[in-house]
């Protein structure tokens, strides 16, 4: 099962786990609560299980591909982290299936705190439209990962402040701040 929690404000090495002091750990319905949607997915027998096919039926993703990250594998590793983890948003869906290794997606709850979802093999994360987030790798520097489309691929980041954003807009209406205790 996936694990997620609050991050800790420490600017150490980004691929580090970044844990508060206790840790407060995230539940899977928190991060429901965010719009991030999550399945467990057996890709030794993707086939077979078929429950990736019947997502991606559903969801309406007609095109995949594949990125390897790791230092040997991926030109300019370094420069590629950086722009990963710069916070930015999306005006579609980011869909990503972890096939090997393990890395962090960060994103920012209703609250605009830090939730850090850690992910290893066989882990499918959807990352709704105007959701702020980043991507890095753990300590291990390797991943590799399928992502899904619908219609033709578009990588575009908005990086923040990109308020004005209809993805943006979208966002915050359908998932506004939680009330302040």
């Amino acid at each position: 099962m996936v694990r997620a929690w609050f991050m800790d404000d420490s600017t150490e090495d980004q691929r580090k786990q970044h844990m508060t002091d206790p840790p407060q750990m995230v539940e899977l319905d928190y991060l429901k609560e965010q719009g991030v949607l999550y399945w467990k997915i057996d890709v030794d027998n993707m086939k077979e299980e078929g429950v990736l096919d019947k997502i991606r039926k559903d969801r309406g993703y007609t095109y995949e591909d594949h990125i390897e990250c790791t230092p040997e594998k991926l030109e300019n590793y370094e420069e590629k982290l950086k722009h990963f983890y710069t916070e930015h948003m999306h005006a579609d869906e980011e869909i990503r299936l972890f096939m090997a290794g393990s890395g962090y997606f960060d994103i920012r709850d209703r609250n605009n705190k830090w939730v850090r979802i850690e992910l290893i093999k066989g882990d499918m994360i959807i990352l709704p439209p105007g959701i702020y987030h980043r991507f890095t790798m753990d300590v291990k520097d390797y991943t590799k990962i399928n992502r899904y489309f619908v219609g033709v691929p578009v990588w575009t980041p908005h990086n923040r402040p990109c308020e004005e954003h209809p993805s943006r807009k979208e966002y915050a209406e359908k998932y506004p701040a939680y009330p302040k205790k």
